[in-house]
């Protein structure tokens, strides 16, 4: 297996200008996506002005904003100005504010004013069908379920995943994001199911070129890490005693 026989599309997840300009370059990176937790990680402190540097280095590809107010009418205005910056830029809103209200009505006002939206978040087939619903058949839109997180849960998300495609296949305007992954298993998985993009980070990015590697190599790999480091280390034991051989 290698990355041109994937059938999900890679969208990179982060807030580092400096790796978003590396990872643009990378062909197989279909779209980009970030958030207020990681731009904040990132040191981001001017929000317009870093998603405008941003979208001059990654060309027409997606890119995902996420508004931040708790309010639904400053969200509204907030998202109208996201999606002013740029055709190929999508609106994240959140699947409900900080007080659990779903964010429904607010989905389909921007839906019937022509915004392209990625409603994140979502951990649930119920709030799938719903947001799915509401969004309908408008504009191009996505659909971020938080499979790592509902793995961290100790329930399998791959059940999940897949109803939510079952549910979203009515509307193929939609796409199904397979959000905060684990590990580069869960980036077959996606392909495997046919899950429309999954949303990765650096340090996964990273693990790409070990797909499909062998494992008889992998392990003799393994072996000459442990040796090498020992070697680097100095590590040495005085050994007085040994077993006595049977005669």
């Amino acid at each position: 297996m290698s990355v041109a026989n994937l059938r999900v599309k890679i969208f990179a997840d982060g807030a580092d200008e400096n790796g978003i300009r590396e990872i643009a370059k990378k062909p197989f990176i279909a779209g980009f996506t970030t958030n207020p937790t990681l731009m904040r990680k990132a040191g981001v402190v001017d929000y317009k002005a870093f998603a405008r540097t941003v979208l001059t280095v990654i060309g027409a590809r997606p890119i995902s904003f996420e508004v931040f107010s708790d309010d639904f009418s400053e969200m509204e205005d907030q998202a109208l100005e996201i999606a002013s910056w740029a055709e190929n830029v999508f609106v994240k809103i959140p699947v409900t504010n900080t007080k659990g209200e779903p964010t429904d009505a607010l989905i389909d006002r921007l839906a019937r004013a022509g915004v392209r939206q990625n409603v994140t978040a979502l951990m649930t087939v119920e709030q799938v069908a719903r947001v799915s619903a509401v969004l309908g058949a408008k504009v191009p839109s996505f659909i971020s379920v938080f499979a790592g997180r509902v793995a961290d849960t100790g329930r399998d998300p791959l059940p999940i995943m897949r109803a939510a495609l079952e549910t979203m296949t009515p509307r193929p305007n939609q796409g199904l994001i397979w959000a905060s992954p684990r590990e580069l298993l869960n980036v077959v998985q996606a392909s495997e199911i046919g899950c429309h993009v999954i949303t990765v980070t650096n340090d996964i990015l990273a693990k790409l070129n070990l797909l499909g590697k062998d494992l008889d190599g992998y392990s003799l790999d393994t072996v000459k890490m442990f040796f090498n480091d020992a070697k680097a280390a100095g590590f040495s034991l005085a050994t007085t005693l040994r077993m006595k051989r049977p005669a």
